[in-house]
């Protein structure tokens, strides 16, 4: 008899062991990153839009006082019940938290509707002339541009690279947005660099649609802090009808916020092969580092 229980106590041991090391392995499945820097804000909007994934949310957003302007973007949440109930049109209040490297929202709270939301976002974006879309393929117009050393540049002086090219304004907070597109660009710029025997005919283009803001003085200050080389990135603006011209074919549309200070904006990110043909459209800000530095090789080699 004391053999069979002395068994069953060394079973029951590894039992509780092993539970508790799954209590201390496995994370709950709602939570949080940790971060050292999380900064919170209580903000109150309207719900434009709920996404099909179910974590994301448009919403149309007051002033956030010393962070953001008032204006419409997508939230993700963490957990997607967060967002159970929802209807556009309800008003709401929630909690952003923001890293340096993320943002999200929670604690989402109905606190009645609104009829305040106009039918169609469309009436302020700006449209100047109709374009035809690019598709893959189609060859890149050589549009003028202004970098931040105040060179005129235009899209046909890199034939012959493999161009990447995004939307940005610099006055933008989020870090899921245009602060993701730069940081990720720094990546694919580090990785691209520091291949050994790798090709160097490639370059980086963060285009700015806040030309009036983003003059070429402050992009170079904002360009400075990526340690960049203006011999493979450049950042750059241009005219209006430049600026309209190239977003709309790309599909990416944008409109000054509520207060004029920020915009509204869509993303889109767009490889630019050597023989100066559309290669490959991100739509967002899910593409990954590595998947544009192959796609940036596979360019390099278009005849």
């Amino acid at each position: 008899m004391r053999p069979i229980l002395r068994w069953l106590g060394i079973a029951l041991v590894a039992v509780i062991a092993t539970s508790c090391d799954r209590r201390i392995s496995e994370p709950a499945a709602n939570a949080q990153p940790a971060s050292t820097n999380v900064q919170t804000y209580s903000v109150k909007g309207v719900v434009k839009e709920l996404k099909p994934d179910g974590r994301t949310v448009v919403i149309k957003h007051e002033e956030i006082t010393n962070y953001m302007a008032a204006m419409t973007m997508p939230f993700e949440v963490k957990d997607p019940k967060e967002l159970a109930g929802l209807q556009p049109g309800d008003e709401v209040t929630f909690r952003m938290l923001v890293t340096d490297t993320d943002g999200w929202i929670d604690q989402i709270k109905r606190m009645g509707a609104t009829n305040a939301i106009p039918a169609s976002g469309h009436q302020s974006v700006r449209r100047v002339r109709i374009l035809d879309p690019l598709k893959i393929g189609d060859p890149i117009p050589d549009y003028p541009f202004t970098n931040e050393l105040n060179q005129p540049i235009h899209l046909g002086q890199f034939k012959g690279q493999a161009l990447a090219l995004t939307f940005i304004f610099t006055r933008c907070p989020f870090p899921n947005f245009c602060p993701r597109m730069s940081g990720n660009f720094a990546e694919v710029y580090q990785k691209l660099t520091g291949t050994p025997g790798g090709q160097t005919n490639w370059h980086l283009l963060s285009l700015s649609f806040d030309p009036e803001f983003d003059t070429p003085a402050v992009l170079k200050n904002y360009a400075r802090r990526y340690k960049y080389d203006s011999n493979h990135w450049n950042f750059a603006t241009g005219a209006w009808i430049e600026i309209d011209a190239i977003t709309e074919q790309f599909g990416l549309e944008f409109s000054r916020s509520q207060t004029g200070i920020g915009w509204d904006h869509k993303l889109r990110t767009v490889v630019i092969d050597a023989a100066g043909k559309v290669q490959k459209v991100y739509t967002g800000n899910e593409w990954k580092v590595d998947d544009l530095v192959e796609e940036m090789n596979k360019a390099m080699k278009a005849k």
